[in-house]
């Protein structure tokens, strides 16, 4: 089982589901986040006055699938996330020992 963690734009979190949901991913946890990558924030103007956004927001989404579906749900976050511009996110993938399903006590794939 792997664990692929993305950091993606908060925009961009509707479609980057329902393409998930379209390629058979049936769960998936979603924390509104801030961070700041090589661009390391930016400066906007509002009202007039010129402030430092150091933080940007950003939405992470964790999800757990079996090996066989990892590498297509890495490509369909990159490919749906993706608008060309700086600060799309990153995408991280790491393997998983053990899981279990609290209410049932089902192990590992079977608890997905």
């Amino acid at each position: 089982m792997k664990l692929i963690i993305a950091a993606i734009k908060p925009f961009k979190l509707e479609e980057v589901r329902e393409a998930l949901t379209a390629i058979g991913v049936r769960g998936m946890m979603v924390t509104e986040i801030k961070g700041f990558g090589s661009q390391s924030g930016h400066t906007e103007i509002y009202r007039g006055a010129e402030y430092a956004v150091n933080f940007v927001p950003k939405v992470r989404l964790e999800i757990v699938v079996s090996d066989s579906l990892a590498d297509a749900v890495v490509e369909t976050i990159r490919t749906t996330a993706k608008t060309d511009k700086i600060g799309d996110g990153k995408i991280f993938v790491l393997e998983v020992q053990h899981a279990v399903r609290v209410r049932t006590g089902e192990t590992n794939e079977d608890a997905l």
